[in-house]
């Protein structure tokens, strides 16, 4: 392609990289209720109460379960969120990112 002066102009190709994955754990402890579990899943991570279910009896039979699979500032984001829920209804639950 030439502009009106006689020199070439080329064109840089992006190639554009999906962001990488991760997941969010949920932590089993013995002092989270079974029902602030479920109520976090469906109302942080936008499951139905059947999902949230399954993943808690997940949590509390394996010790651990997946609340989802983001981008990395969407899960450092949710983590907080969940940590900040527990601490004012005073549970210790935690929750970590692993890369998928």
């Amino acid at each position: 392609m030439s502009d009106k002066k006689g020199l070439t102009v080329t064109k840089e190709r992006i190639e554009l990289q999906r962001p990488s994955l991760y997941k969010v754990l949920l932590h089993n402890d013995d002092y989270t209720s079974m029902e602030f579990v479920v109520s976090i899943l469906e109302n942080v991570f936008q499951k139905n109460t059947a999902e949230a279910s399954k993943i808690m009896m997940n949590v509390h039979q394996e010790g651990v379960g997946i609340a989802g699979v983001f981008t990395l500032d969407i899960c450092e984001t949710k983590v907080a969120i969940v940590h900040n829920l527990a601490q004012q209804n005073e549970f210790p639950l935690r929750c970590s990112i692993e890369k998928v």
